[in-house]
């Protein structure tokens, strides 16, 4: 645009304009200097050793600063798609990982198919350190103690810390029995008292025997936990061998039941092998698929020789098949079976594969009704317990021990030598009450045809019983003879008795001791049929799944007394530990309004007000008067004679 004013003319630019031009000269500039600097051999420059230099550019000037808001704009922009991109960088990421945790593909290969079929893997070492379930050689010493004893010193073939910093060990089913006092020797030289929990469940007699101890306070300072050194005392003068740690009597270190273990294993119907494990299907109700966890033998401590798919999946259980005959013959070496879930390594073990061997016993006598539970410190229960059901049909029984230390065995003894079919496994397992059902389940199928799951402070009972002078065997029997044939499990009502005014445990027993109780019936047990149990074995404690084919059925004319409420003195033991995998300890502060909660009582054991006459709703005194007209008065002190025969 021009404009006129005193003869001279202004030639006015607008502001992009002016920029171009400046550039296109600047450029021109350029190039004068790079023509004439070659025609006088100054261009390019070299630097002293003839190396071309970097042309020097000069500077083109840079365009003004854009105002305040447009970068704000621009930065806006360039932040919101850094965004973006790192969000769909991190949701790629979490498909991926998802794809690689959840998917159901073997190992074998991202396109294979999951095998179903049973697979055989060439001999290879598993890719994991499965620390102390490795073998032992028997090297083991015997020294005399300061009392003139021989000590024979035992290295366990496994060992494992437990709750409340208590060690569960390990001996060699194939080591040498020994008697007399036993100690553990932790590293450092710190001891404690070692106490016999008997031999772990396995055909013949031939599984571990468990020892426990708790881990003195200067070895809880140490980093690791190596397994302790069992020494057990003994009034023979002969030294003997027991076994010995392999590597120069080097131990290993204790596995942690906190964290995944494979803890137990049986062989069941078919040969098919149940394998216990802890940390796989760590929630109630939500199993892993059994297509996504593997079985798996090896030998020597990781020398893979068998890889199969496992059936079912459900809980602490997991049932395999058998490892093939071929597997079982090459060598004399112990086989030993874990499980290993898809993309994971292989948990550590303390399972040994223990079939049956040939020629061994055969099961007991089936028998029509027996009775199943799990026992801690209990055993002053147990006579009063054992004889009333004997007395209305309950033809054996089995006591599942959860590390009892009072005179269970005394006492189990005593009630076989009156005439009475009692038997103990060894269960040592914490908060495993689930499992040790299935394991009953599934190893007595074959000596008892019904089995009622019930604790020790529960009597089956039905009010018209108390029209009886005495007890009598078809009492309990009518109850599972007249259901139909596809009744696999009866339901039963539970009465849940309070303290009933007492202040400690009665003298004349639990059944005569406390009268008073609830008028409503919150919980229930079960009478199962064992050959209708589903195969996955997976129960709440209360009720088992059923196979295809079977149903359950209430029975409105038998109950179950519970005297779930007792004297403070005996309740408040509760506090200790609850067995119950899924069931939270007393002490938790979780499920409050759980009903396996005691209405009104907090998290500790101390007594609440007014204790000794609560949940007293209704007096009930059916089942003291009966056992008083059956069996006289206090009955618990002492077994009477069995008589009469058990029929199937």
């Amino acid at each position: 645009m021009a404009a006129g004013g005193g003869g001279t003319t202004v030639l006015r630019v607008n502001k992009p304009e002016r920029n171009r031009f400046q550039r296109n000269r600047e450029s021109r500039q350029q190039q004068t200097y790079k023509s004439r600097g070659a025609a006088a051999g100054l261009w390019p420059p070299r630097n002293s050793l003839g190396v071309v230099a970097r042309a020097r550019v000069a500077p083109v000037a840079s365009p003004p600063p854009l105002p305040a808001m447009q970068l704000h704009a621009r930065r806006r922009h360039a932040v919101a798609r850094c965004r973006r991109a790192l969000i769909a960088a991190a949701a790629f990421a979490l498909a991926l990982a998802a794809l690689l945790c959840f998917s159901r593909v073997p190992p074998g290969g991202m396109l294979a198919a999951p095998a179903r079929a049973m697979q055989l893997v060439p001999a290879r070492r598993l890719h994991v350190r499965l620390g102390a379930v490795k073998g032992y050689t028997t090297t083991a010493t015997s020294t005399p103690d300061t009392g003139g004893r021989r000590a024979t010193k035992a290295q366990p073939d496994a060992a494992v810390l437990l709750p409340d910093w208590e060690a569960l060990v390990l001996l060699r089913p194939d080591a040498a029995d020994a008697t007399g006092n036993a100690t553990c020797r932790f590293r450092g030289g710190a001891t404690s008292p070692a106490r016999a929990l008997g031999r772990l469940p396995a055909p013949a007699r031939s599984g571990r025997r468990a020892y426990a101890c708790v881990v003195p306070e200067p070895a809880r300072r140490h980093k690791t936990l190596p397994a302790p050194q069992l020494v057990i005392a003994s009034s023979s003068t002969s030294k003997r061998t027991v076994g010995a740690a392999r590597g120069g009597g080097r131990s290993t270190e204790m596995l942690r039941w906190s964290g995944r273990l494979v803890y137990e294993s049986a062989v069941v119907d078919g040969g098919d092998v149940l394998v216990f494990a802890k940390g796989v299907n760590p929630r109630q109700g939500v199993n892993r698929p059994a297509s996504d966890i593997q079985c798996v033998y090896y030998r020597g401590g990781d020398h893979v020789v068998a890889t199969l798919p496992a059936a079912t999946s459900a809980q602490q259980v997991f049932r395999c098949p058998p490892p093939p005959t071929p597997v079982q013959q090459e060598s004399q070496e112990e086989l030993r079976v874990t499980l290993a879930v898809t993309g994971q390594e292989p948990l550590p073990s303390l399972a040994i594969y223990n079939p049956p061997r040939r020629g061994s016993s055969t099961a007991p006598e089936k028998k029509l009704i027996c009775a199943c539970t799990m026992v801690r410190d209990v055993a002053k229960f147990l006579p009063e317990w054992v004889v009333y059901h004997a007395a209305v049909g309950v033809d054996r029984f089995y006591l599942y021990d959860n590390g009892s230390e009072d005179d269970l065995a005394d006492q189990v003894r005593h009630l076989n030598a009156a005439g009475y079919d009692v038997s103990t496994v060894a269960w040592p397992w914490t908060k495993a009450q689930e499992a040790g059902f299935s394991h009953s389940a599934a190893a007595h199928r074959h000596s008892c045809q019904w089995m009622a799951f019930i604790d020790v402070d529960e009597f089956i009972f039905s009010p018209q019983w108390n029209q009886s002078n005495n007890p009598d065997k078809s009492m309990l029997r009518s109850v599972v003879s007249s259901v139909e044939p596809d009744i696999g499990q009866l339901s039963l009502g539970c009465a849940d008795f309070g303290p009933s005014g007492q202040t400690s445990n009665p003298e004349e027993g639990v059944t005569q001791g406390y009268t008073c109780r609830r008028r409503t019936q919150e919980r229930h047990k079960s009478l199962l049929q064992l050959d209708a149990v589903d195969d996955s074995l997976v129960n709440s404690i209360h009720h088992f799944a059923l196979r295809p084919g079977f149903r359950g059925e209430w029975n409105k004319q038998v109950r179950v007394n519970h005297y779930k409420y007792q004297a403070w003195e005996e309740f408040k033991v509760k506090f200790r530990r609850r067995v119950s995998t899924y069931v939270a300890d007393w002490t938790d502060p979780v499920n409050l309004k759980s009903k396996d909660r005691t209405p009104g009582l907090g998290f500790e054991a101390v007594e609440p007000v007014g204790w000794t006459h609560k949940f007293c709703e209704v007096n009930d005194t059916l089942l003291r008067d009966a056992t008083r007209r059956w069996f006289g008065a206090g009955y618990k002190n002492g077994p009477a004679r069995q008589t009469g025969t058990s029929s199937s």
